[in-house]
């Protein structure tokens, strides 16, 4: 009896005790929509002739989905990771943020992980950051950036009630 009740009083201290910090409740892009924003944004290039890599990475930077075109070079996961990095990073599209910071340009670029390169374009729910998603290998990163953003559109109305869900 006596160690139910010291159990019992160590439980409801150990309650008391936890403030607002001591658990973090985040939200952030998962598997499903990760590999459908990858594909799609694969079929919007395709259909421009491109064969690109897009990589999907959540609000932490860690990769949800990763694709390569048939007839992408093997390279392009590397740097589509990268821009999407940088995005998280910087939380505004890696073109925004080349434009932005040219200064720092050359720093970033040795940090390994990033890349500034036009071709990252963050991903938002409902107004969350829950992740981002960089393409590689259209002749150029604004068409990198422009097949991303197509994807996105396409999948809107999934990706801004997906938070909900």
């Amino acid at each position: 009896m006596l160690k139910k009740l010291t159990y019992g009083l160590f439980s409801l201290f150990c309650a008391w005790s936890v403030s607002a910090s001591d658990i973090i409740v985040d939200k952030s892009i998962g598997m499903e929509l990760s590999r459908d924003i990858a594909s799609e944004t694969i079929n919007v290039c395709r259909k421009e002739g491109y064969h690109i890599s897009a990589v999907v990475v959540d609000r932490f930077g860690l990769v949800r989905a990763s694709l390569r075109d048939d007839r992408a070079s093997r390279f392009t996961l590397e740097i589509a990771e990268r821009k999407a990095n940088m995005t998280v990073m910087a939380w505004t599209d890696s073109g925004l943020f080349k434009e932005a910071r040219a200064d720092i340009q050359q720093e970033l670029n040795h940090i390994e992980g990033l890349i500034v390169m036009e071709g990252g374009i963050k991903i938002i729910s409902g107004g969350y950051n829950i992740g981002a998603v960089g393409v590689s290998g259209a002749p150029g990163g604004e068409k990198d950036a422009a097949c991303a953003k197509k994807a996105l559109d396409n999948l809107s109305e999934r990706i801004e009630f997906a938070i909900d869900g």
